[in-house]
């Protein structure tokens, strides 16, 4: 378990199972929104929108849960569902069905008690009227809804007035609209009665169980990502609204910054000793010292993830297939250094290990007794030791570049043949 201090709420990440389960918590109540992105893999405003919930959001008062990315296998895929819908198996599921562990630890998770209120984000076909306008203006469509089961839950029950409250997001959302045909509605498909189908799924198992649940749908026919996550993150601040949870957001909330945000794919740190920019890496990267096996693999964003290919790991954010590592192997030096020194455009500066230098004009590694130096892309014939050399970024050959403009470069320590750590160096 991971925990550190957000202002004066608590911020954790669990993995609950096999699920990955955010908790901004604060003491003053066990009021909880539980949101949760991810059941159908081919719909990313969801899951992306979940994303920066988890780290662009302070909570202030009462609680946040989030689950950002509940079908990983079938997100990296970009489809529906790997494994059939996962959706329309919250009423029963087969002992050997490959999502059955999920589904009853999401299941667990919507019934824990401090649950208040369920929202699953999706995005749908279309953009839902009540009257038929056409392919994609009509009753049968889903996105641009809020959707609920039925109107309500059992008499007196906390947020169990749910039309009330689909209609109050509902009304919100379109004083803010982005166009105007992106108007929200709210989509009551009167489950009980009406639709076999959606019986089966995760918000009629939550409000058949005294938990209110919503789902969120966006218009897959929305034209950029960044249109979705902001129709989420609205409907996402208005239900938090409605349930006096307060918070703060460190971006200025417009469709311009949040294409921004799902741009900043964050970090991979390997072992404690390499540190990789996601966003703008190369599509791969060879020779990558790590471990046979046991090797450490931590994501700053919540949607990294990892596959397993070839003996080759696939970065993923969310859907995207960031880069492909291929990786050398190497043991792992016991008791290396913290710290190695560089003279920096003439200036002498100390570097912990797996950060980042930037550069003017050129650097030199200073030697240092017993440590091997190799920088990654510079070539000088007879010399196994790069320590003590200064380098320029013509000196470099663009090929081994980290990043895709060509100024980033790898320089590797090792201890007896055996791989300590990594800096980047940034030539500006």
């Amino acid at each position: 378990m991971i925990r550190f201090l957000l202002s004066i709420s608590l911020v954790f990440s669990i993995l609950s199972g096999d699920i990955q389960l955010i908790k901004k918590e604060t003491p003053d109540s066990n009021t909880t929104l539980l949101v949760i992105g991810g059941i159908h893999g081919n719909e990313p405003g969801g899951y992306f929108a979940a994303s920066i919930l988890a780290t662009h959001y302070t909570i202030l008062s009462k609680n946040l849960w989030i689950v950002p990315n509940l079908n990983k296998s079938s997100i990296q895929a970009n489809k529906r569902g790997i494994h059939g819908d996962m959706n329309r198996k919250f009423a029963s599921i087969k002992k050997n069905d490959k999502d059955k562990k999920i589904v009853t630890e999401i299941k667990k998770i919507i019934l824990s008690p401090n649950v208040s209120l369920v929202l699953n984000l999706h995005d749908g076909h279309g953009f839902y009227r009540k009257e038929n306008k056409g392919s994609i203006f009509n009753p049968n469509a889903w996105g641009q809804t809020c959707v609920i089961d039925q109107c309500k839950l059992k008499e007196n029950q906390e947020f169990g007035n749910l039309n009330t409250i689909a209609s109050r997001v509902k009304e919100n959302i379109n004083k803010k609209l982005l166009k105007k045909h992106h108007s929200f509605n709210v989509k009551n498909t009167q489950t009980k009665y009406d639709d076999e189908a959606m019986q089966l799924s995760l918000t009629y198992f939550a409000v058949t169980n005294d938990k209110p649940a919503f789902a969120v749908e966006t218009s897959k026919n929305l034209s950029k990502l960044s249109h979705k996550v902001f129709y989420q993150l609205l409907a996402i601040e208005e239900f938090m609204k409605i349930m006096g949870i307060q918070y703060s957001r460190d971006f200025t909330f417009t469709e311009q910054e949040i294409a921004k945000i799902i741009k900043d794919y964050g970090r991979l740190n390997i072992n404690g000793n390499i540190s990789l920019n996601l966003s703008d890496i190369k599509s791969t990267l060879r020779f990558v010292p790590i471990k046979s096996k046991g090797n450490l693999f931590e994501f700053t964003h919540p949607l990294g993830s990892l596959k397993r290919k070839q003996g080759n790991y696939l970065v993923y954010v969310g859907n995207k297939k960031i880069t492909t590592l291929k990786p050398q192997y190497f043991k792992i030096a016991h008791e290396c250094s913290e710290s190695f020194s560089y003279e920096i455009d003439h200036k002498i500066v100390s570097y912990k290990k797996a950060t980042d230098i930037f550069v003017n004009d050129d650097f030199k590694v200073l030697e240092k007794k017993g440590y091997r130096v190799n920088v990654i892309g510079f070539h000088s014939k007879g010399v196994e030791n790069e320590s003590g050399i200064r380098i320029a970024l013509k000196d470099l050959n663009k090929k081994y570049s980290v990043d895709r403009h060509n100024k980033v470069y790898r320089v590797e320590f090792y201890k007896n043949d055996e791989f300590c750590s990594m800096n980047m160096v940034h030539f500006r």
